[in-house]
This record gives structure tokens, sequence and C-alpha cells, in this order.
């Protein structure tokens, strides 16, 4: 399995906040629907998303997501990352649209 430290490097992800990368993440769980995300991302997903608000953050920590990759070149404002470091929730970036980071995802997994 690979860590979330080794995704992020492969596929050239910029760190937002640095939570586990030692983490290994197991799936992939695609949703922009906070709600939608608390009921289906299962623990140890990489959830990518567009959102960058501030309940990314519950929602990571609720799910139990290996980390949150935000697609698109979307940041986040500078109280969200720092919410995010200090519940320990790893969260990247990428130019890259969720299908890209999915597809890049699976070939690089196997």
């Amino acid at each position: 399995m690979m860590t979330v430290r080794e995704m992020a490097e492969r596929l050239s992800m910029t760190p937002i906040s640095v939570g586990d990368t030692d983490r290994t993440f197991d799936g992939v769980y695609i949703g922009d629907l906070l709600s939608w995300v608390m009921g289906r991302a299962q623990s140890g997903n990489i959830w990518i998303t567009i959102m960058s608000n501030i309940n990314i953050v519950a929602v990571a920590t609720l799910t139990d997501v290996a980390c949150i990759v935000l697609a698109e070149g979307v940041t986040l404002d500078e109280n969200v990352r720092t919410t995010a470091e200090q519940k320990g929730v790893s969260i990247y970036t990428t130019e890259m649209t969720a299908y890209e980071i999915a597809a890049a995802l699976a070939t690089v997994e196997q």
C-alpha cells in the first residue's frame, strides 16, 4: 500500500496542511456535497473535492479519510489551513481535475 506522502510526491501535489503523511490509503472518494461525503466516504480513503470551507476539516475528521486532495488548483484560507493543522488533517492541492487525480491514483497504486 502507498502512503499519503508517496502519493503526494508521485503526483507532484502541493501540501497545504500536513498530518500523518505515513498513513496508507485505501481507495478514493470524490464528492463536494458534505453530507453525502459524510455518509459515503470510508476510513482510509483519499477524498477529492473542490470544497474549501472550514467544514471539510470536520468531515475529514468524522470520516477518518487519509487526506483531502483539492482539485483544480483550489486553495484554503489561513483559518481553514490552521484548523486542519491543529486537527492533523493532511490537505494537498493540485491543478488536476478530480477525474485526472483518480485516474493517476489508479495508475500509481498498481
